[in-house]
């Protein structure tokens, strides 16, 4: 599981990544298209695709002369439940120092 969360945190490290995923939300579109909106040669495009599949969050399938990128929703669940153990986590003794402040705050006045 690390390894996979190491991809996938990896993946989404990159503003051009995350440009990608977003896009990506509204649905599957042709590599020419998500390309179009970034300033860098194809090639250099084609390696953040590659950097967004290693880490699990697209899948393409190629149809003639065209790929297509889709998003693998499931890759964002799994991260996002990972977050959400730990902001979990974070969150009880965030309220559990806050109750100790307010009992704190109580007894010196």
């Amino acid at each position: 599981m690390t390894n996979y969360l190491d991809s996938f945190f990896s993946a989404l490290a990159d503003p051009t990544r995350r440009a990608v995923v977003e896009d990506l939300t509204k649905g599957p579109a042709p590599v020419s298209a998500l390309h179009a909106r970034h300033d860098m040669a194809l090639p250099t495009f084609l390696r953040h695709l590659k950097v967004l599949e290693d880490g699990g969050l697209v899948t393409s399938a190629k149809k003639g002369r065209v790929r297509t990128v889709r998003l693998h929703p499931d890759a964002l669940v799994q991260g996002t439940a990972w977050i959400d153990t730990y902001r979990m986590a974070w969150e009880g003794r965030l309220d559990r120092l806050s109750r100790l402040a307010d009992q704190l705050e109580r007894t010196r006045t």
